[in-house]
């Protein structure tokens, strides 16, 4: 498991419960994380550092996860995405991948799901 303070998960995700939720797994994990309830307050923070990993809701108000990963990817400089959707289809799921998504999470998924997905794709 990574080391606290090594990298940030960051998650955007509008619905305050789910992303509480998601926090106080990570954190009771010793995860640093980081949250964020749109896409625009969490480019108005975020330092453009890779070191990471960003958990991202599909279906977002206003600009959704896929609509901000196809505008904004390059922005992240290689940070990679989990997209979480509580209802997705394949064609949605491929212009994700196409537009840099490294992994999907089905909503609801199980607490085991999520840490597995981000210690993957957390520096060693």
């Amino acid at each position: 498991m990574a080391e606290p303070g090594d990298s940030i998960v960051y998650i955007v995700d509008d619905d305050e419960p789910v992303r509480d939720s998601m926090k106080a797994l990570l954190e009771a994990c010793a995860f640093e994380v980081r949250d964020y309830a749109s896409c625009q307050s969490f480019m108005d923070q975020y330092n453009g550092k890779p070191s990471g990993c960003l958990v991202l809701d599909l279906h977002l108000p206003v600009m959704s996860g896929l609509e901000f990963i196809e505008r904004f990817g390059a922005n992240l400089h290689g940070l990679p995405v989990i997209m979480v959707s509580g209802r997705g289809d394949p064609a949605t799921f491929a212009r994700a991948r196409e537009a840099g998504v490294t992994t999907f999470l089905e909503k609801p998924f199980e607490e085991d799901q999520l840490l597995d997905a981000v210690q993957r794709l957390l520096p060693a």
